[in-house]
């Protein structure tokens, strides 16, 4: 059998395992250190070049580098930084075309030497183009050629080999999530800005604001104070949320009845009863522009199943888990 069939013992698998991580990590308190040194002003040059842009980021790369350039690219445009990802290889077959002067191109390459870059490079310098790099390769070409360069520190691969892209690729990966970040930070990125460009799966649906899945109007579970129970017993069953909300004569949320108050109180005289005799006062209620994911929050630690949304303390809409559980918020 030769040695890449050679099957591993499990502590010899887990071994490698977290000698890959503590490798990796390293890396990145190394790039950290690096910041907070010469790597930090390039990199505040950098956030400069891109602030002023009024076009795209144009990301490129070959390899793994392009591959962590695509994603850098992905995260960059989901949050708030026109970006896109450029084929070094492509470029230099028409892709360049899809760079104006307006842009700023981020090249990667960790050796600095990628020969695909070569034309990316040389488009850039003819057009007055900012290029900024990333790489470990101080003295490179393409970190010669750069407006700005972020050369990260040169760290032993993850792989056993030292060879296969890993300790570098997710130091690249973790500049980028710095540049998306920190320009998020500047531009006052907000979550519903943030909802704008996910509003598809689970993520979309947590950012979805309470006023867009609550119920409203004909569907509230409302009842005045003076209001006997056997009359709130039918409100209560025909809105089929779970709870009774009572109303003041200003039309403000008092209180609040539970089906769990109506088994703590069952006796022969609960019909008899008003609703301010077994409604619970002060409940916890939200507001209409709150996040979905934070109306999941406050219903779970605070164990009930609806949430009345106030406006102006004025019961408006109201929420039950189920609603929030429908449309996938987790």
């Amino acid at each position: 059998m030769s040695q890449r069939q050679r099957p591993q013992t499990t502590s010899t698998i887990i071994e490698t395992a977290c000698r890959t991580v503590e490798l990796e990590a390293y890396g990145l308190s190394q790039l950290s250190k690096a910041l907070n040194a010469e790597l930090g002003r390039s990199f505040e040059k950098a956030i400069e070049i891109i602030e002023k842009a009024h076009g795209r980021l144009i990301i490129s790369g070959m390899g793994k580098s392009g591959h962590i350039g695509r994603k850098i690219a992905s995260t960059l445009a989901s949050t708030g930084t026109p970006a896109m990802y450029m084929h070094a290889g492509e470029a230099s077959h028409g892709d360049l075309g899809m760079v104006t002067e307006n842009d700023v191109i981020v090249a990667l390459s960790w050796s600095g030497e990628t020969a695909e870059l070569k034309d990316v490079v040389t488009y850039a310098t003819r057009f007055g183009i900012p290029l900024i790099s990333i790489t470990s390769g101080t003295h490179s070409t393409l970190a010669k050629a750069s407006t700005i360069s972020l050369c990260l520190p040169k760290c032993d691969e993850a792989c056993p080999n030292g060879l296969a892209p890993t300790t570098s690729t997710t130091m690249q990966l973790a500049i980028g999530d710095a540049l998306a970040t920190t320009l998020l930070d500047r531009r006052g990125f907000t979550s519903s800005d943030f909802q704008t460009f996910h509003p598809g799966g689970k993520l979309g649906a947590s950012l979805k604001t309470v006023r867009e899945i609550m119920h409203t109007k004909e569907h509230l579970p409302l009842a005045p104070e003076e209001t006997k129970m056997s009359e709130a017993l039918v409100i209560m069953t025909d809105k089929a949320m779970g709870c009774l909300g009572v109303v003041n004569h200003q039309g403000e949320l008092a209180g609040v009845i539970t089906d769990g108050d109506l088994r703590r109180h069952m006796s022969e005289n609960l019909l008899g009863k008003s609703v301010e005799d077994l409604m619970t006062t002060a409940p916890k209620t939200i507001g209409p522009d709150e996040l979905a994911s934070s109306a999941l929050k406050l219903i779970n630690s605070s164990a009930i199943t609806s949430l009345f949304v106030i406006e102006d303390k004025k019961p408006t809409g109201i929420l039950h888990l189920h609603d929030l559980y429908r449309i996938g918020v987790v």
